[in-house]
C-alpha cells in the first residue's frame, strides 16, 4: 500500500529497521543520552530558546493537548479556542471537562481566521489562546503571524497545537512567542504513533511547577522533574523514542529543519500542479505544506477513499461527520516522493474514464 494518509505516514528505511529490534531496557544511562539529544534537536527544530523544556508523553496527540490545558490554565483564566474543525472543537471539550473558562471563535468549515475576526475578542479579558495552527481535518493553516501579534499585544498565554504542521511548515517558538507547542510523533517526524511531545518555554516550565493538577500520568511537573536525568516517569514507548532519535538525526544530517520544509513544501506543489484539470476544488484558500484538502465535484470523497484504497492500493485521508461525503486530503508528510504523487494521479485519471469522478 502507498499511503498518502496525514498520519501515520511512511517512514523511512533507518526508522522502520529500529521497529524490528528488540526493545531494550531504558533505566539506562544510554538511554538518558537518548533522550537529552531527543530533547536538543526538537528545541533546535521548532525555534524554541535555549532553557525551553520537551517533555515526551507515551500518547497520541490528544494526551498533549489534554496536558496542556490541565497543566498551564486553571479557572482562573479565560481562554480563547480557535474553533474551525474536529480538532479546534477538540481544544473547546478540555476546556469544558477541566472547568477553564473559554470563548471559542467559530470559523466555518475551511474559513481562514482574519484580522478583522480576530480583532473583534480584543477586549474580552482573555488570559490564554489556543489554536491547532494547521486544522488538519479541513487543511486550513492559520496565520501565525497574525495571532501573535494578537497575543503579544493582549499579554495571552499561548498554546499552538504543531500536531501536523511541525517541520512541514516555518514554525520558530522564540520568534513568534509561543509559550506551548505540541507534536506527535506519526506526522512529519514519521515514526509510528504513540509519542506526542510537548514543548514548553521557561515561562511555561514556571507555570506548570506552580499549577497543581489532578492527574498522575499527566502530571507535566513529574515528566520535567524526570526528564533532568534524561527519562519519563513510567514506562515510554521506548522503541518509538528510539526511532525518533534515528529519525531526528536523520533529518540534521539532510540539512535541518529548513530542508525537512523544503522537501515537503516541494512535494505539496508538485502533486497541485498534476491535479490541474481533475475534478477536484481545493477545500481551504489557506494550506499548509502538510496536506492538500480537496473537494470532489462530482464524487463522494468517500468512495474516492474507498476505491482507492481497495482498487488502486493508495491510502488517502477521508474525513468523517460532515466532511464525509465532502472533503477528502492527500498528506504530503514521510518517507513520498514525485513518483509517488505520479502514481495517484494516474490512478485518479484512471479513475475519471471509468467514470467514478
Amino acid at each position: 500500500m502507498l499511503n498518502f494518509a496525514v498520519g501515520p505516514v511512511q517512514s523511512s528505511d533507518a526508522v522502520r529497521e529500529i521497529g524490528q529490534e528488540q526493545v531494550p531496557y531504558f533505566r539506562t544511562p544510554e538511554f538518558s543520552e537518548l533522550m537529552f539529544e531527543n530533547e536538543r534537536l526538537v528545541k533546535d527544530f521548532a525555534g524554541a530558546e535555549e532553557n525551553a523544556r520537551v517533555v515526551f508523553l507515551t500518547g497520541s496527540g490528544t494526551a498533549a493537548m489534554e496536558a496542556a490545558v490541565m497543566n498551564v490554565f486553571t479557572e482562573k483564566d479565560k481562554v480563547l479556542v480557535v474553533n474551525g474543525g474536529s480538532f479546534g472543537h477538540r481544544f473547546a471539550e478540555l476546556c469544558a471537562l477541566h472547568e477553564v473558562p473559554y470563548t471559542e471563535i467559530r470559523l466555518n468549515y475551511g474559513e481562514p481566521l482574519t484580522e478583522e475576526k480576530l480583532w473583534s475578542y480584543g477586549e474580552g479579558g482573555y488570559t490564554g489562546f489556543l489554536v491547532n495552527v494547521h486544522e488538519t481535518s479541513t487543511g486550513v493553516h492559520y496565520d501565525m503571524e497574525m495571532i501573535s501579534r494578537f497575543c503579544r499585544e493582549k499579554g495571552l498565554f499561548l498554546v499552538v497545537d504543531a500536531v501536523s504542521s511541525f517541520l512541514a511548515d516555518p514554525f520558530e517558538m522564540k520568534k513568534l512567542g509561543v509559550h506551548v507547542m505540541l507534536t506527535g510523533s506519526q506526522k512529519a517526524l514519521a515514526c509510528p504513533p504513540g509519542i506526542s511531545l510537548v514543548v514548553l518555554s521557561a515561562e511555561a516550565v514556571k507555570r506548570v511547577n506552580e499549577n497543581k493538577t489532578k492527574c498522575m500520568y499527566l502530571d507535566l511537573k513529574s515528566a520535567l522533574k524526570n526528564g533532568e536525568r534524561g527519562q519519563t516517569p513510567f514506562t515510554p514507548a521506548v522503541g518509538i523514542l528510539r526511532q525518533i532519535h534515528t529519525r531526528l538525526l536523520e533529518i540534521e544530517k539532510a540539512g535541518g529543519v529548513e530542508s525537512e520544509i523544503a522537501r515537503i513544501r516541494s512535494l505539496a506543489e508538485d502533486f497541485r500542479k498534476k491535479i490541474q484539470g481533475l475534478p477536484f476544488e481545493i477545500f481551504s484558500p489557506s494550506m499548509s505544506n502538510a496536506l492538500t484538502p480537496l473537494h470532489p465535484l462530482n464524487s463522494s470523497a468517500h468512495e474516492i477513499f474507498v476505491t482507492l484504497k481497495d482498487e488502486y492500493g493508495i491510502w488517502i485521508c477521508p474525513n468523517g461527520g460532515e466532511l464525509a461525503d465532502r472533503v477528502f486530503r492527500v498528506g504530503h508528510l514521510g518517507a513520498l516522493t514525485p513518483e509517488d504523487n505520479t502514481r495517484l494521479v494516474e490512478a485518479m485519471k484512471d479513475m475519471q474514464r471509468r467514470g467514478l469522478l
